[in-house]
């Protein structure tokens, strides 16, 4: 065989056969995560893993991802708050943030999907059911205490679902009673064009934003109602989007 050719099988064998490899253990770990069990904490080595693979991910389909505001983040641990235009916005958001213990409050139907709802799990996501407020509320306060024993930074949309015209939707303020709870800071973030993502997916780039805008202190959210917080973050996301 051709010496050359031979180079060329290896290295085609090790580019295609690592990512199959990872995804392969990443699947089968998963299998040892219980659905049913409450987690206090992320697990470092799932935290790794899915950073690794949302990298990936966000690579393969093309994203390339210009970041802004890091400086604004706090020390410590936060409740975030995103605008909300398609499936891609947690794995950028978590791509880029990752790193510093972001978790999500996700929708239930999320939690069911193979091996990523065990996945989502064990990073101490929620499920929150938009439907029902007592379980809204359970969600809430289980974000709190998350925050509280320095568990993770919670990342929600509140929105409560995506917006299919990029508009941005009527805010759930409720969702800052998280903060007010935890008696932690709220960074407000947006993220453009990840819309695009889907129709351009690995066969063009899709430049994708995502600006951290401001961080209310402690005491702002404190001495501030929920409906306060909620208008002033959707005026920082509304000024930053340009609509």
């Amino acid at each position: 065989m051709n010496t050359y050719l031979l180079i060329a099988l290896i290295v085609l064998g090790v580019v295609i056969g690592i990512p199959l490899l990872f995804i392969l253990t990443l699947l089968i770990s998963s299998l040892f995560i219980s659905k049913k069990k409450e987690y206090s904490k992320p697990s470092k080595f799932y935290t790794f893993m899915m950073l690794t693979a949302h990298k990936f991910v966000s690579w393969f389909s093309g994203a390339r991802i210009k970041v802004s505001g890091l400086e604004k983040l706090p020390k410590g641990r936060f409740l975030m708050v995103s605008n909300h235009r398609s499936n891609f916005d947690p794995i950028i958001t978590y791509t880029v943030l990752g790193k510093y213990g972001l978790a999500f409050i996700s929708k239930e139907a999320n939690f069911k999907i193979p091996f990523v709802g065990r996945l989502i799990t064990r990073l101490c996501y929620l499920p929150i059911n938009r439907e029902d407020p007592r379980k809204a509320i359970t969600a809430i306060n289980k974000s709190a205490g998350l925050i509280k024993s320095d568990a993770v930074s919670m990342l929600v949309y509140p929105e409560g679902t995506r917006s299919k015209t990029c508009e941005l939707l009527p805010f759930h303020d409720a969702v800052f009673k998280i903060a007010q709870k935890a008696q932690v800071p709220v960074v407000v973030i947006t993220v453009k064009n990840t819309e695009k993502i889907r129709s351009r997916f690995f066969f063009r780039k899709t430049i994708i934003e995502l600006d951290i805008l401001e961080t209310f202190p402690v005491d702002f959210v404190k001495e501030n109602k929920t409906v306060v917080l909620g208008e002033r973050a959707k005026e920082l996301m509304l000024n930053n989007l340009g609509k």
